[in-house]
């Protein structure tokens, strides 16, 4: 008798199985939340003694602008410097030492009340401020998976935007409720406590042939490009937080505090959203849509005597802006090894403090001749000059 032999099996389907896709790595890990305290303990001790220290200086006859300005020399000078000090320091020492350099001359600002000495306390303070922001964001890129680097860098500029949003009225309030003593020893503090978590970062040891510095950077179209962008971006940003509360009517007065609230809050947002589809799509599709925003909300503004012109301008001003942060950040970060990090943090960085400053002295000059309607449509034409380098980019 002879017997069937069995039926092979069915071949497997060729289909994918949708259910093994891999998930997308973690976001929000143990070294990143470490990281997101020292930007907070960074961003609320610099933010809470921004206006501050200029109005100490005053009341001590001195000079306000002479406080602003020596500490934004020295946070421009420490973020062309700190590039260099990461590759053979590490970002833990750096980030450490910028820490300390930010908190420790605020304990004792009103142990004296010559200008010389407030100038020196802002110098120091500019440089550790450079530090933080140049050493620790390059930390960030490297702890934020690549797949989801703009999204991260998006919830990084949220926890930094709170204590800006935050620090700014709060120390003024506090420095005439409480005096000026109070609040520069909490602005000190905050910045010390942070550094107690900066051992548990992991930290990149340094070698002298790390980053090459931001001269380098500016020599690299990839890089230079969407940091002229986002420069011209800026430009922006320091006109509407200067100009803006004497560019309107006085009978508007209680628009601008809602105007200079929108403004940031829409950048805020505006990164979170840029992050999530740039990870999607690619960041370099936004920088373009990011100026053009940012220069048509400006020539709205231009019309300072309509309450709504006013407030859609710099609300629509405040998206691009938003959008510009991010798209030219990621860009710039994925365009370079993790040994070219610092080089990023400290270029971008640069483009977004000097753009503000040239901005704001720029505007101030055009306004003096042509009035505050004219020079914000004046300067809107002026950012359409960075549509070359933001086309050459798509």
């Amino acid at each position: 008798m002879t017997t069937t032999p069995p039926r092979p099996s069915a071949a497997p389907a060729l289909t994918p199985d949708r259910s093994t896709a891999p998930a997308p790595p973690p976001l929000v890990t143990r070294p990143l939340v470490l990281r997101f305290l020292t930007v907070i303990g960074a961003s609320a001790s610099f933010f809470l003694l921004l206006s501050v220290v200029p109005l100490y200086a005053e009341r001590g006859g001195g000079d306000a602008g002479l406080a602003t300005g020596s500490l934004m020399l020295a946070t421009v000078a420490g973020e062309l410097a700190t590039p260099r000090l990461v590759a053979r320091y590490g970002y833990r020492a750096a980030l450490a030492a910028g820490l300390v350099l930010l908190g420790a001359p605020a304990l004792v600002l009103t142990t004296w009340h010559g200008m010389a000495w407030v100038a020196a306390v802002c110098l120091l303070r500019g440089l550790g401020f450079a530090l933080t922001v140049v050493a620790g964001g390059a930390l960030t890129a490297s702890l934020i998976p690549a797949e989801r680097r703009g999204e991260g860098l998006a919830l990084a500029g949220i926890v930094s935007g709170v204590p800006s949003l935050v620090g700014l009225p709060l120390g003024v309030w506090l420095a005439s409720h409480a005096g000026f003593t109070p609040v520069c020893v909490a602005g000190g503090a905050v910045a010390l406590a942070a550094v107690a978590v900066v051992p548990g970062l992991p930290g990149r040891e340094g070698s002298r042939g790390g980053d090459a510095g931001v001269v380098a950077g500016l020599r690299t179209g990839a890089l230079a490009r969407p940091a002229v962008v986002f420069a011209t971006t800026a430009l922006g940003a320091g006109i509407v937080v200067t100009f803006l509360p004497v560019a309107v009517p006085a009978s508007m007065s209680g628009l601008v505090a809602v105007a200079l609230f929108a403004q940031p809050a829409m950048a805020t947002v505006a990164r979170w959203f840029a992050g999530r589809f740039g990870d999607r799509h690619g960041p370099s599709r936004l920088v373009l849509p990011g100026l053009l925003a940012s220069a048509a909300g400006l020539l709205v503004t231009a019309m300072t005597g309509s309450p709504v012109a006013v407030l859609a301008g710099v609300a629509l001003f405040g998206a691009g802006f938003g959008v510009a942060q991010n798209a030219t950040l990621t860009l710039m970060y994925a365009r370079v090894p993790a040994s070219g990090y610092g080089t990023v943090s400290a270029l971008w960085n640069v483009a977004y403090d000097g753009g503000m400053g040239l901005g704001a002295v720029g505007f101030g000059a055009a306004a003096a001749r042509t009035g505050y309607p004219a020079a914000f449509a004046l300067t809107s034409a002026v950012m359409l000059l960075a549509l070359l380098p933001a086309w050459r980019d798509r």
